[in-house]
């Protein structure tokens, strides 16, 4: 019932024949990238959000200060190189030469340790970066300067991090911007300039080739070295209909399409001009509950619906029945990591009885307030678990009100913190990279830090001391010890709802090549053959 079948799929990309030209039918350009994103772009500001397409747009216009490679270490991207000193607490970065912004202007040193600035007080690592820096200073235009008041060996990789929000660099005056605020002006450093005039928000983004980037030396690897662009353009078409996006991919109107929805994948692996590759560290669903309103500012009743969570449910839905599209019984990080454990799962593995749910629902003292449950129906793997759980939702007795809307209007509207009934919100759902829940550190599903926290703002003092704790473990035993008691209490106060990982894919034309298969959407490097 929640999902397609494979028949209707295909009986969609039938259909599509009958539907209106894509709207960027064009014969195939050497000199034009057409890319369909997997949602509309809601908010602009890579800093502000978390939302992935954001991040992806970001990646184009900006650049960061070290980039990551495919086996996950941090290099140096936009600085030369750095030293460090005094004992592991005083770290100087030089910037390397030729970087420009978008408007020609020299980067400098200033507009880094701004951005850094804002960057840190909306994402987990920065924040444990900056309570561990006492100065951080631009001394000139090239050198960049943090003196720590106790060592954090992990300062490149937070300075290069992939995941949502990446620390972007931009020039001083929009990363002045308050942090809880979106920047209007979208000059950056990055191979990528957005083309403002040009893009139509909830239909088009486009984005210009900038011919005064400097790829630094060395070999291309995600988000690490060279970040040569062989596109004047590229063109990014937002098309939630899956049937629509399906025919322009086999008709070539369109070069690649981000994130297929599995029951639309057997026409498109048929076709010998369509490659399909899955995402090498898979995403992880949940459930963000709204902690600062009723009724999930009720510890009691968030802990009552762990026990109607069935994952497997939620992920067939999203991923269909395919043989290895899906796993389930899946904590707080990502499986087959160092920090993956069974801590806690009792919570997911025991027999799932909802009319035992539905008691203890009842006694954690709700009271029937209204439940508003943001679906995002323009993004089929998330619109699948929004449906799974606006069904258990009413069978274990919450009121729920399910709005449906677009993934962009979601993005925004997530970010309210007034009541329901001023357009406010109790739960929404989405997926985190496997890259972004690897560790204690980057998890933002399992942090406890209120108001600077990720959206739905969960305030968890035990939370926090094990996050701290987990920086200052002397090894990896130690660490992965925390790791586990840090999820026996997520599991106990349920912050957020673990639906289990799937594993999505993303399709293009074989004509494309230099392709890299990341957990981000990486358009430099790309030819049409």
């Amino acid at each position: 019932m929640l999902r397609r079948n494979l028949m209707q799929g295909a009986a969609a990309l039938g259909a599509a024949s009958a539907l209106p030209r894509f709207a960027i039918a064009q014969p195939a350009s050497a000199r034009v990238l057409r890319f369909i994103p997997q949602s509309d772009i809601g908010v602009l500001d890579p800093i502000f959000t978390t939302a992935y397409v954001t991040r992806n747009h970001g990646l184009m216009v900006w650049d960061t200060l070290y980039g990551v490679d495919n086996q996950f270490r941090a290099q140096p991207q936009m600085v030369a190189g750095h030293k460090v000193e005094d004992d592991g607490k005083r770290w100087t970065l030089t910037l390397r030469d030729g970087l420009k912004w978008h408007d020609g202007t020299p980067v400098l040193a200033r507009d880094c340790v701004a951005s850094i600035k804002r960057w840190q007080k909306r994402d987990p690592m920065g924040q444990e970066l900056a309570s561990r820096t006492d100065e951080l200073t631009a001394p000139d235009d090239k050198t960049i300067v943090f003196r720590l008041n106790k060592p954090f060996n992990l300062l490149p990789d937070a300075l290069g991090k992939l995941g949502s929000p990446c620390p972007f660099m931009m020039p001083e005056r929009i990363a002045n911007t308050d942090a809880f605020a979106q920047i209007s002006d979208y000059v950056g450093s990055g191979p990528f300039k957005f083309n403002n005039t040009e893009s139509v928000r909830g239909s088009r983004f486009i984005y210009d080739r900038f011919e005064g980037y400097v790829p630094r030396e060395g070999t291309t690897s995600w988000t690490a070295g060279p970040k040569i662009v062989n596109f004047d353009r590229a063109e990014w078409r937002v098309t939630p209909d899956g049937a629509t996006a399906a025919a322009a991919l086999q008709a070539n109107e369109a070069d690649w399409w981000e994130n297929p929805p599995n029951d639309l994948l057997p026409p498109l692996k048929r076709d010998r001009n369509i490659a399909v590759e899955a995402d090498p560290v898979g995403l992880l669903g949940f459930g963000r509950f709204n902690h600062l309103q009723a009724p999930f500012n009720n510890p009691k009743l968030r802990h009552a619906l762990m026990g109607a969570i069935t994952q497997a449910d939620f992920m067939t839905a999203a991923f269909g029945t395919e043989a290895g599209a899906w796993a389930d019984k899946i904590g707080f990080f990502a499986p087959h990591t160092p920090f993956a454990s069974d801590a806690g799962m009792a919570a997911l593995t025991t027999p799932r009885d909802l009319e035992k749910v539905k008691r203890e629902v009842a006694a954690s003292g709700y009271k029937g307030e209204k439940v508003v449950l943001l679906g995002a129906t323009d993004f089929p793997i998330i619109n699948a678990l929004c449906l799974v759980a606006d069904d258990v939702f009413k069978k274990v007795g919450l009121n729920v009100e399910y709005v449906a809307s677009d993934w962009g209007t979601v993005v925004q509207r997530r970010t309210s913190k007034e009541p329901t009934e001023k357009g406010g919100w109790s739960i929404f759902f989405t997926y985190w990279s496997g890259l972004d829940v690897l560790n204690p550190a980057v998890n933002n599903t399992v942090r406890g830090n209120g108001d600077a926290g990720w959206i739905g703002w969960a305030n968890s003092p035990a939370l926090e001391a094990q996050r701290s704790a987990w920086f200052d473990a002397p090894d990896l035993a130690a660490q992965q010890a925390i790791a586990r008691r840090q999820q026996e209490i997520a599991f106990d106060e349920a912050p957020t709802l673990p639906l289990g990982q799937g594993i999505p894919n993303t399709a293009f034309r074989r004509a494309l090549t230099g392709m890299q298969y990341g957990p981000a959407i990486m358009q430099w490097g790309v030819k049409r053959g």
